[in-house]
């Protein structure tokens, strides 16, 4: 492994260990058994290897959600429930990754602080809203167009990001999955009465 990897690697257990805002460019190199100048090297500033590893710790979560739709019983993408299998996955991780899912928190907290970090992660958002669509519609991450990916991608993620701070602020008292499905059937019943 090269220092590039040491670096990243070693920055994801201080954002675990310390947070995005206590973590210094020193512990990363102590972590990673690298030098100070390396992180500049390699990416710029300790901001973008924290948003960096961030946003890899994240994916890393992403692609678990998804495990569920590969299995022989997962329900057709679209329907309600697919909906459920999907935030029943999804939540599970709120309570397995806590720590990663609090990063978040602080990301967005400290974002004003953090201007360089947040125009990383603002790209890193599109992609997010990308891996959704499929994951509970249907499809490949490669055919969600732009209307999609702000439209359907964004309900989601709006989703996602709600009903992550119920998680973690309260996980006794957070919306499940069943409860977010009968939410949506609520809303599907409401507009097919009223003839939308």
């Amino acid at each position: 492994m090269g220092h590039r990897e040491e670096l990243l690697e070693g920055a994801k257990r201080c954002l675990l260990a310390k947070g995005f805002v206590r973590t210094t460019a020193r512990d990363i190199v102590k972590e990673s058994g690298t030098n100070l100048a390396s992180i500049g090297y390699h990416y710029g500033s300790k901001d973008a290897l924290l948003a960096t590893a961030y946003v890899d710790l994240i994916a890393n979560i992403g692609d678990t959600f998804g495990a569920f739709a590969t299995a022989d019983t997962a329900s057709a993408p679209g329907s309600l429930e697919r909906f459920q299998e999907a935030w029943e996955s999804i939540t599970r991780s709120f309570v397995k990754e806590r720590p990663i899912w609090m990063l978040t928190f602080e990301v967005i907290t400290n974002s004003d602080r953090l201007p360089t970090v947040r125009e990383h992660l603002a790209k890193a958002s599109d992609e997010g809203r990308r891996g959704l669509v499929p994951l509970l519609a249907g499809g490949s991450e490669a055919d969600v167009d732009d209307a999609t990916l702000r439209s359907l991608g964004g309900f989601y993620q709006v989703l996602l990001n709600g009903l992550s701070v119920q998680w973690l602020f309260d996980p006794d008292s957070a919306t499940d999955a069943a409860e977010l499905t009968d939410g949506l059937r609520r809303v599907i019943d409401g507009v097919t009465r009223s003839g939308s």
